[in-house]
């Protein structure tokens, strides 16, 4: 499914005014079946288990570095609707910060609450820096740990203090949707009280400036980045930022890969100049 021109305003609009979207039923049931069938053979093969910190879930399965795991995950963090609007929130440049699973086991407890950029020392409010895009590959109830969130937090000027108790909202969805919110929202996994596990997907994206959260352009391996589209291949940091940031002895790093690279800023500028004093 790709988006209109007016879906993507109107869509803006919610996520500018409350810190996040739902696009539901956004993702087809026979492709939410492929990567739920996906996760759990890389679950089996790999011999996953659940987290070892409280924060992460000591009964939830988080499998980072999924791009180098099994190719459905490819597609992803190029969905058209999805990529679209968190372009139109940071920008084209963006890259992917991470791309991990949330498989959460009956009985795991809620998440303390906070913000995914509550680290760096910024003020606030401020532009979104990252947007987390979770897919829901089950349905999100309020009894298997829907998504709890404090609906315009990104506003407030401060960060939560970690674990503090305030009001929150589940964000309730049926599989197959996805939910984007700004890193800035104030937010925590809910507790799964039901007896079966609940599925998702995190797809976190970046400022084009920003390190990312995972290393991918070290923890996917070259042969695994060479086969993928080029446009994963940028999100993954194969490329240089504004023709400046992340080049290598001034060539794009996308060389590395046999693409054809993108001049560099000065680069750019030098040809800019010679079309000018060109004779006419």
């Amino acid at each position: 499914m790709t988006s209109t021109a007016e879906q993507l305003i109107e869509w803006k609009q919610r996520f500018d005014r409350d810190g996040y979207v739902v696009l539901e039923n956004l993702i087809a049931p026979e492709h939410i079946a492929q990567l739920k069938d996906a996760l759990l053979s890389v679950e089996e093969r790999h011999g996953f288990g659940y987290a070892k910190t409280s924060f992460e879930g000591l009964k939830t399965v988080r499998i980072n570095n999924l791009l180098a795991y099994d190719e459905a995950f490819w597609g992803v963090p190029l969905q058209p609707s999805v990529l679209a609007l968190a372009e139109s929130l940071l920008d084209r440049e963006l890259l992917l910060s991470s791309l991990c699973s949330l498989t959460l086991g009956p009985g795991q407890t809620a998440q303390p609450l906070h913000e995914d950029t509550q680290q760096l020392a910024l003020p606030r409010p401020r532009p979104p820096l990252a947007v987390n895009a979770i897919w829901a590959l089950s349905d999100f109830t309020e009894a298997n740990g829907a998504t709890r969130i404090v609906p315009g937090s990104h506003k407030l000027d401060h960060a939560p203090a970690y674990g503090t108790e305030v009001e929150t909202v589940a964000a309730t969805m049926p599989a197959g949707s996805v939910m984007l919110f700004d890193s800035a929202l104030w937010h925590k996994g809910g507790a799964n009280t039901s007896n079966e596990r609940r599925y998702a997907l995190s797809c976190y994206y970046c400022a084009g400036w920003m390190r990312q959260q995972e290393n991918l352009l070290l923890g996917i391996p070259r042969e695994t980045a060479a086969a993928f589209p080029r446009r994963l291949q940028e999100l993954c940091g194969y490329g240089i930022y504004k023709g400046q940031y992340g080049h290598i002895e001034n060539r794009d790093p996308i060389q590395l890969l046999g693409q054809q690279g993108r001049p560099t800023v000065w680069e750019a500028t030098d040809r800019k100049l010679q079309r000018r004093q060109a004779p006419r």
